[in-house]
């Protein structure tokens, strides 16, 4: 452990001039690397249950739009996503699957089950907007089964691409990756005219399997992605917005049998085809002048996760869900609010094949209301209550009724100047869980399946003087009654967080952050298989992005650092399959440029993963086997984008 700890600080002490990210539309300012920037775009950004609340900043998304979820959050230790391709990335907040967190896309509840080799909640970078988690504790007006927190990502507007005074544009963006020969090409399209807009975007992923640190050629990791979105407004003089959000991301190839890694030892390799579609559709309404004590929010929407695997069984598995949200914010003043609203949830879980169908049903409604105040300046309240009847329903005619209450409070402290300290506390009920559909047994009983309940605890120290900020902090999630397929159990996550970040001036920044995670199930610390669904065995985590601006240039050059620490259990399970992860450095270095003489086009020249370093990720399955060959990430690529505005 000792050597790869040195190894990686050498790594980073000389990688600190280095980073990810791009050019502002216009050209005198890159898009900012700091977080604090994206929160105060937030109209609740100063509450306390957002202090915990994890933003990525607008430059990351830039760097992202041509990649993946793993990129998007790739300068974020305490949020990772393992995986070498899209169809099989899952994602973890301070150690908990996303499969416990609420996910939405623009208020639009996801669904959140899958075949356990596949991602549930697959997005393409290049549509989104904004991105926020609550990390463990999460708002009551974040939805039903917010067990863990919340993630909720935002998709761009037509709006956010066309400038003042336009009323057609959009960009066009081309990239290639020597590692897979993997070509992009996207394009987004907007125009409005008086009260109505729209906007178009369409993206097509080519390549073929990548070669892996150590010169292996992963079967099945070749790109074959497709994605879409379309969204349509009317917007009154008075405020009044009606908005259609449409989605579908598509990836149909040949995978590695059991898609998110790859293989068994002694087992031949084999590859089969996956065929997966992820589908929203939403329409919401809002009044974007709304002001006092008046001001509704009105939502629903469709979200859809196929998961077919025609061999060797002809298995086809759906999971959907139908969702809405009606609520009103109360403004006392600039600062004072309180959130009251119903919403409900109907999801389904299907599997078929020859001569089988199975299926589970839930059916979940709940009331909420959140406050978030604050008494005096230096002190910020935020408590909520909600209340949730579901209706189950499960193989053999089986039906139960649960309901609970779930309550959050969270407070932030300004006591000196710079200094703030906060702490939250939320007590979640979770209703019974729909099962991953491939792992149904007609054979099961239920009997013995209670209602989950999380419990989340957080706090923190944060210190600032403007150009500087640290900040630190511990959580714990517990999970009781979690459901898995061979009877409930208990699950932990609990660790620490420490982060920095230092600007000096034209968009010059650097950020650094650290967790250490453990991963517990019954008290006892797990593998990456006793925790599958909810969390993964992550322990220490590193990530550093730096960004330098050079004006007189129209150059932004930068790197980024993405790392993690030796790794042993085997002491504390006592199972003989398992070893110690080992550590490692991933390191990416880019230029970035916008020609003096048209600024409607950047350029940007990367090379990621710098030193050819031959890992996994450490969210990537079953690291801690023996018998388990990882999914490794790509090896050394040099990459080249294109962005066009017009």
């Amino acid at each position: 452990m000792a050597q790869t700890a040195k190894k990686t600080l050498i790594h980073l002490l000389s990688c600190t001039a280095l980073l990810p990210v791009s050019w502002a539309y216009a050209q005198e300012q890159p898009f900012s690397l700091d977080p604090i920037d994206v929160q105060l775009e937030d109209p609740n950004g100063a509450a306390a249950d957002r202090e915990s609340s994890i933003y990525v900043a607008d430059a990351e998304l830039e760097s992202a739009r041509l990649g993946d979820l793993q990129d998007v959050f790739a300068g974020i230790a305490s949020v990772s996503v393992g995986g070498g391709i899209p169809v099989g990335q899952k994602m973890y907040v301070n150690g908990v699957d996303m499969l416990s967190l609420g996910v939405t896309i623009d208020g639009i509840t996801q669904n959140n089950r899958a075949f356990h080799h596949v991602t549930a909640n697959a997005i393409d970078p290049g549509l989104l907007k904004a991105v926020r988690v609550d990390a463990g504790v999460a708002g009551a007006d974040a939805g039903a089964f917010a067990l863990a927190g919340a993630v909720l990502f935002e998709t761009i507007d037509a709006g956010d691409i066309l400038q003042d005074g336009d009323n057609f544009g959009g960009n066009l963006r081309f990239g290639f990756s020597s590692n897979g020969n993997t070509t992009q090409t996207a394009i987004t399209m907007a125009g409005r005219e008086g009260p109505v807009e729209g906007l178009l975007y369409a993206k097509r992923a080519d390549g073929s399997d990548y070669k892996t640190g150590g010169g292996e050629t992963i079967d099945g990791s070749a790109a074959d992605l497709s994605s879409y979105l379309a969204k349509a407004a009317v917007e009154t003089l008075e405020g009044h917005r009606l908005e259609f959000t449409g989605m579908q991301l598509t990836d149909d190839s040949q995978r590695q049998y059991r898609a998110n890694f790859g293989g068994i030892v002694g087992q031949d390799l084999e590859t089969r085809r996956y065929d997966t579609t992820r589908t929203t559709y939403g329409l919401t309404y809002e009044n974007t002048l709304a002001y006092g004590l008046w001001d509704p929010y009105l939502n629903i929407g469709f979200s859809e996760s196929l998961v077919d695997v025609p061999d060797p069984y002809e298995s086809e598995g759906t999971s959907n869900t139908v969702s809405g949200t009606a609520k009103n914010t109360f403004h006392f003043n600039t600062v004072d609010t309180i959130v009251v609203g119903v919403d409900f949830q109907n999801s389904l879980g299907r599997y078929e094949g020859p001569g089988e169908k199975y299926e589970e049903k839930s059916r979940d409604v709940g009331v909420f209301a959140q406050a978030r105040l604050s008494p005096i300046d230096t002190l910020r309240l935020s408590a909520g209550l909600r209340a949730d009847w579901q209706e189950f329903d499960g193989i053999g005619n089986y039906t139960t009724d649960n309901e609970g209450l779930s309550g959050n409070v969270s407070v932030a402290y300004d006591f000196l100047p710079g200094f703030t300290v906060n702490a939250g506390y939320s007590n979640v009920f979770g209703g019974i869980d729909i099962e991953d559909n491939y792992i149904y047994l007609p054979s099961w009983t239920y009997d013995e399946l209670e209602a989950s309940r999380a419990e989340n605890a957080v706090a923190g120290l944060t210190w600032s003087n403007g150009a500087l900020t640290l900040g630190a902090e511990i959580f714990k999630t517990e999970i009781k009654n979690a459901r898995s397929a061979t009877g409930n159990f208990n699950f932990e996550s609990e660790g620490y967080n420490l982060s920095g970040g230092f600007g000096w001036g034209f968009g010059s920044f650097a950020r650094m952050t650290y967790s250490d995670t453990n991963a517990k199930v019954d008290g006892e610390t797990a593998t990456s298989y006793d925790v599958l669904d909810f969390g993964a065995p992550l322990g220490q985590v590193i990530a550093l992005e730096v960004q330098h601006n050079i004006p007189a240039w129209n150059m932004l050059v930068g790197g980024s650092v993405q790392a993690a620490l030796d790794y042993d259990n085997a002491s504390q399970t006592e199972a003989e399959d398992d070893i110690e992860i080992d550590g490692y450095t991933n390191v990416n270095i880019f230029a970035e440029y916008v020609p003096q003489n048209w600024d409607a086009l950047t350029l940007r020249f990367e090379v990621t993963n710098l030193f050819d370093e031959d890992y996994a990720d450490r969210a990537s399955y079953g690291g801690d086997y023996a018998s388990v060959i990882p999914f490794n990430e790509p090896g050394r690529s040099f990459d080249v984008t294109a962005v066009i505005r017009f």
